[in-house]
């Protein structure tokens, strides 16, 4: 077995850093664009006078950085080529996300908003494999060019981990559907295109079976953001969303009727690994940035590396991450093998581990870095707080081992639910 990274994605990874430094480095530098990344990133970032949502100078940026990755064939390349893409596979996709994120801070690739040059792109993948031919024909184009996205309500503000008790409800009308409830961490609402609400039409509290998705436009009566929620690191998307009596037509169901959930796994396994892999390159980055820096720093005449209380913390982080990263790219390649629901157990590992090694490493960079590292000087307060957040979000550290436990004690099953779609883009009639 041949572990080599393919031929072919090396010589993308070499590209694609050809292309940041002609394109990317410019813009990040210009104008004043360095303070979206140095320490006054947090302020830069926040429009704290309007809910702390991101600021439109920061968002504009961003939209800068994607258009010059599309023109140049990278922002849209995980897609297949009959939607424009290079048909990256989730391999390349995990090679990249890491290779990015250990690079540190920059407009290639910011990990706070998931803002990559090379796009993630979930948001199409639900739409092709779930979404009617109206709804394609609607959005493929917007969204696979970044100049549209959805937001996803599944989280409530009384239902956190377990979406099957949600108390969003829609009833059915002779004009099409009227849902009422609130959502909680709806990310996105406030430049989102549609929001995928997600709300029970049927079956009892508890059930899998019954919790239907919507796409709800954001200015439709009824629909109201409460508030945006001040995070550890702000600036913040995540909105507490309130849905009084909206109505939406037949037109508006996303999936199969009734089958939600099975939504919300394919978008959380596909999502996870890259995430796994973005948290694993920051992970990378800290420990480089240490080594570096403790060969620097000659306190009492030597350097700080000549001290095994320096090396010993450095050399285990170094091994956990080496160790992952063979863990993740595995797992990614059986992805493509076998299909999203084919490892749900290894993107839980892949996923729950990586957060921590993320949060471990920026932590010991700071320590290894000393008053300096504390400082917003350093980007190292930065990853740790937006890390931090994925042993919460998208599943606890504690559900994704009570999900590894499952599989392992035979609770669960690792098979794709009934009429999914296991292709990544189902094209087909579309």
């Amino acid at each position: 077995m041949d572990f080599r990274l393919p031929e072919k994605l090396q010589n993308l990874l070499t590209d694609l850093d050809a292309f940041v430094e002609k394109e990317i480095r410019p813009l990040e530098n210009e104008n004043d664009n360095i303070r979206f990344f140095d320490h006054r990133r947090e302020h830069s970032r926040t429009d704290w006078d309007n809910g702390g949502v991101p600021t439109q100078e920061w968002e504009d940026l961003l939209g800068e950085a994607k258009r010059r990755a599309d023109k140049a064939g990278y922002y849209r390349a995980q897609l297949p080529e009959s939607l424009g893409g290079m048909g990256l596979t989730n391999l390349d996709m995990a090679v990249i996300r890491d290779h990015f994120a250990s690079q540190g801070l920059g407009l290639h690739c910011d990990l706070q908003n998931e803002h990559c040059i090379v796009g993630n792109n979930v948001g199409l993948m639900l739409l092709t494999n779930y979404g009617s031919e109206a709804q394609n024909a609607e959005w493929k184009e917007k969204i696979g060019a970044g100049e549209a996205h959805f937001a996803f309500g599944i989280t409530e503000p009384n239902h956190g981990s377990d979406a099957t008790h949600m108390e969003t409800t829609a009833k059915k009308t002779d004009s099409g559907w009227v849902i009422n409830g609130e959502k909680m961490w709806n990310s996105g609402v406030h430049s989102a295109d549609r929001d995928i609400v997600f709300a029970r039409t049927h079956g009892e509290a508890g059930d899998a079976e019954g919790i239907t998705a919507f796409l709800v436009p954001l200015d439709a009566p009824g629909v109201e953001i409460v508030e945006y929620v001040w995070t550890f690191n702000m600036p913040t998307d995540h909105a507490h969303v309130r849905f009084t009596d909206v109505e939406v037509d037949e037109a508006q169901i996303f999936g199969e009727f009734g089958r939600g959930l099975q939504i919300v796994q394919h978008f959380f396994n596909e999502n996870r690994i890259r995430q796994a892999a973005s948290s694993l390159g920051a992970a990378q980055y800290c420990i480089d940035e240490s080594v570096k820096y403790a060969k620097e720093r000659k306190p009492f005449g030597k350097p700080l590396a000549t001290n095994q209380a320096i090396q010993f913390p450095l050399v285990d982080l170094q091994a956990r991450a080496s160790m992952l990263r063979s863990f993740v790219r595995e797992t990614a390649w059986l992805m493509d093998q076998d299909g999203a629901f084919s490892v749900s157990d290894r993107v839980s590992m892949a996923n729950y581990q990586g957060n921590r090694l993320a949060c471990d490493a920026a932590d010991q960079a700071m320590q290894t870095h000393g008053g300096m590292g504390y400082s917003r000087k350093k980007p190292f307060e930065h990853i740790y707080r937006h890390h931090r957040r994925y042993r919460i979000t998208e599943g606890s550290d504690e559900i994704q081992m009570r999900r590894v436990a499952g599989y392992m004690f035979g609770f669960m099953s690792q098979r794709a639910p009934k009429g999914v779609n296991t292709d990544r883009y189902a094209t087909q009639g579309k």
